[in-house]
């Protein structure tokens, strides 16, 4: 899947996604790669261990506050859109910037071109779009939406201090 990070197409990822299904409920053996994403609930397992680099996949249905206690250990969260109407992860990832996370906040499931720019001022560094969607003008999406949030919070903080 094509990757999309602080604006630039990444041909290589270095982050191994742990996925789960009703055939693979648990972790597989060890040893993984230097960087693995794990489901948020399957974090605790870890605990203890030396894993380089940790990240967490959190789905919309999933509360944000799950990853509250590991943000500190935490170096990407992935946020899953099951579907492309699907707006939880806008607020799930303004909620983890407001709390502090400053690793890496990638956009995975059903992204697209339409919500590139709204997704990146939410606090989104990076997208994971699926290969059918994926067109390489979606590059210029970033610069199509002029009006952030991330925009509007820093003018208002200027006014408030001055």
């Amino acid at each position: 899947m094509p990757l999309i990070k602080n604006r630039q197409l990444k041909s290589t990822d270095a982050w191994q996604f742990l996925r789960f299904s009703e055939e693979q409920p648990e972790l597989p053996p060890q040893p993984w790669g230097e960087a693995v994403v794990l489901p948020v609930n399957l974090l605790a397992e870890v605990e203890g261990q030396a894993i380089p680099q940790l990240g967490a996949l959190l789905t919309t249905e999933q509360d944000h506050e799950l990853l509250l206690p590991w943000l500190d250990h935490l170096q990407l969260i992935a946020i899953e859109f099951p579907v492309f109407r699907d707006g939880r992860g806008f607020s799930q990832a303004r909620l983890l910037r407001r709390a502090g996370f400053k690793g890496e906040l990638r956009a995975v499931g059903a992204v697209a071109r339409d919500r590139l720019a709204y997704l990146e001022s939410c606090g989104f560094d990076a997208f994971e779009i699926t290969v059918d969607r994926f067109n390489h003008k979606d590059l210029q999406a970033f610069d199509e939406v002029e009006v952030s949030y991330l925009n509007l919070l820093a003018n208002r903080e200027a006014v408030d201090v001055a």
